[in-house]
């Protein structure tokens, strides 16, 4: 597994205002040549956000690929020569009406390795003050804000639907978020 794969070829097939999608020929370590495809992503930031009550503030947004409201944590993409601590705080504010004033870095991971190099950066936001005059949302976006229980939220991750009403990055950040929050 130490031999590398060699590019031979990319080629850009669409540029999107935020991501783009390129078309790679690649050699095998083995000698083989594959053409791969994948969206280039500029990176993404996540937040856990809790109130002083113990309680999420999550929110519910319709995604149309696949026609349906999910579940979500607010999250949003990298913008130009922006860092991933000042996207999530942007977001908390334009997607929930909230800011907060404590952060704790929870790590990274990739959301969808198989066709998308995106890492996405989670953060717990706690201590929360509701903003009297909230940035506007984003035109594009269909977004309610919702307040669960971790309890609640454990539940609509557990139970048993054919697929289940929150998205995996929200999964995954819920769980980082968990394992700091009950050391405290």
């Amino acid at each position: 597994m130490s031999q590398t794969h060699a590019l031979i070829q990319t080629r850009l097939q669409h540029q999107a205002r935020k991501f783009s999608y390129h078309v790679e020929l690649l050699q095998m370590p083995n000698g083989v040549q594959g053409e791969y495809a994948y969206i280039q992503h500029p990176g993404a930031a996540i937040a856990v956000p809790v109130n002083s009550s113990g309680d999420f503030i999550l929110v519910k947004q319709y995604r149309f690929p696949i026609g349906k409201y999910l579940l979500e944590f607010p999250a949003g993409t990298l913008e130009s020569g922006e860092n991933h601590g000042g996207t999530i705080q942007r977001e908390l504010e334009e997607e929930t009406g909230y800011s907060a004033s404590t952060w704790d870095y929870l790590g990274a991971f990739y959301i969808c390795p198989g066709y998308s190099n995106e890492v996405i950066h989670a953060y717990l936001a706690r201590d929360l003050q509701k903003l009297d005059a909230p940035s506007p949302q984003d035109a594009d976006e269909d977004i309610e804000v919702v307040t669960l229980s971790r309890q609640q939220i454990h539940a609509l991750i557990t139970q048993a639907t054919a697929v289940m009403p929150l998205d995996a990055k929200s999964v995954t950040s819920f769980y980082l978020a968990l394992a700091v929050l009950d050391k405290t």
